[in-house]
């Protein structure tokens, strides 16, 4: 054992280094899937185009900014404001004159619509930003590089890695769980995600509630592509991998449970960024065993509550 951390000690740092930062991003849009999903039960598929738009406009306006002469620390609030303003302008769009009219459809019918309006989506991207990669690492070399000890060894890694992407979700962790406990907005939402029938009797505006959560969850998942645009370059179809690794982690946390998110984003984000180090083959495939064998066990995920079917 000894002799074997001594041969791959520094990739297993890298690896944990990758997990924590591409668990940071995982949760991001997990917790946003499962907010829309809890609220107003709509399985959305075009989740992951929030995603892509966002990491695109995230892009397109750092990049811009740079044309205009402004100082590189722009392109860090940069990255907030484009988040902000996809989900500002997309989500009360797809939710009012899409979403709202097919609440009462079957389950199947919402998720053909959803994913209909997801490959509408990928190819505005397509037709928006082309199909020629796209990079704007401004923000990440701005920040610099730290030297991380791991045992006798230390690993050069990025500060925005490192510190920028696992804060913005600890911060969006503690403030969401803050905001739906101890504010009266957050207490609402919680009561329609329980028992929509029994709050809208109690004179709440399931319509309003539905359009705040929907915004709220589109611009989670535009700030994920966002702080994700730095770090690699953007091509078309990561909208495509994210929903489907966003679906894995709500499944295996249970409906809900926004720190059985982080936790389980952080199992996820571990086990593929260790398989890419020392099995490459099972990158992809990591995730998704590690969704079987939970739900093998608890159906209803690590943290979910098994909910009693009305007859």
């Amino acid at each position: 054992m000894a002799e074997w951390f001594q041969d791959n000690g520094l990739l297993l740092g890298l690896a944990l280094l990758d997990g924590l930062s591409s668990a940071g991003l995982i949760f991001l849009v997990a917790v946003g899937l499962n907010l829309v999903f809890g609220v107003l039960r709509i399985v959305n598929v075009a989740h992951g185009s929030l995603y892509a738009i966002g990491a695109y406009s995230a892009a397109s306006i750092g990049i811009f900014a740079g044309s205009l002469g402004l100082p590189d620390w722009a392109s860090i609030p940069a990255l907030f404001l484009s988040a902000a303003l996809v989900g500002a302008v997309l989500g009360p769009l797809i939710e009012r004159f899409l979403l709202r009219r097919i609440y009462a459809q079957e389950e199947v019918v919402q998720l053909l619509v959803t994913f209909a309006l997801f490959m509408i989506l990928e190819d505005v991207q397509k037709l928006v930003w082309g199909v020629q990669p796209i990079e704007n690492r401004v923000a990440m070399q701005l920040l610099g590089n730290t030297d991380v000890p791991f045992g006798a060894d230390f690993i050069p890694y990025t500060n925005y890695q490192l510190f920028l992407l696992p804060g913005v979700a600890i911060v969006t962790l503690v403030g969401l769980a803050w905001f739906l406990r101890r504010t009266l907005t957050g207490r609402v939402i919680v009561a329609v995600t329980t028992d929509r029938e029994a709050a809208s009797a109690m004179g709440i505006d399931a319509a309003k509630i539905y359009l705040l959560t929907f915004t709220f969850g589109a611009m989670l998942a535009a700030l994920g592509g966002a702080l994700s645009s730095p770090t690699a370059a953007l091509v078309p179809g990561i909208g495509a991998q994210t929903i489907v690794l966003s679906f894995a982690v709500v499944a295996t946390a249970g409906l809900g449970r926004i720190e059985g998110a982080a936790l389980t984003s952080l199992m996820m984000g571990l086990g593929r960024s260790i398989a890419v180090y020392f099995e490459p083959e099972l990158e992809v495939v990591v995730p998704y065993i590690i969704m079987v064998l939970v739900l093998l066990v608890r159906p209803q995920g690590l943290f979910g509550v098994a909910e009693t079917r009305r007859v």
